[in-house]
């Protein structure tokens, strides 16, 4: 999917802040933060959202997980609290179609989530 955004950064078409890599996903700060840190969690490879994750990537999400588990404590956030983000189709607010998990932290967020 070479018009996909988060693709081209994985093929290393596209600079990055990379902040975590290994052989399913890749980490890289937000390019538009909406908090301190915004750090975004990706697979390495297509898929276009959450609602299209199969049973055998199911494990994926685990490891996304733990990945923003291991960044927040490395961003300093994990003590003070963080939040994984993670949106699905146009009208749950996913802008890339490309799965991905949202870190976010570094102040006090919102308590409304609508």
């Amino acid at each position: 999917m070479m018009d996909c955004i988060f693709c081209q950064i994985v093929a290393g078409k596209l600079p990055s802040e990379t902040l975590y890599q290994d052989e399913e996903v890749i980490a890289f700060r937000d390019i538009h933060p909406l908090a301190p840190t915004h750090v975004l969690i990706i697979p390495k490879r297509h898929i276009p959202s959450l609602a299209q994750l199969t049973d055998a990537e199911t494990p994926l999400i685990g490891h996304m997980a733990k990945v923003a588990n291991k960044l927040a404590q490395e961003e300093g956030v994990a003590e003070s609290g963080y939040r994984l983000v993670v949106s699905s189709g146009e009208q749950g607010g996913q802008i890339v179609p490309h799965l991905h998990m949202h870190l976010l932290g570094g102040r006090r967020l919102s308590d409304k989530l609508c």
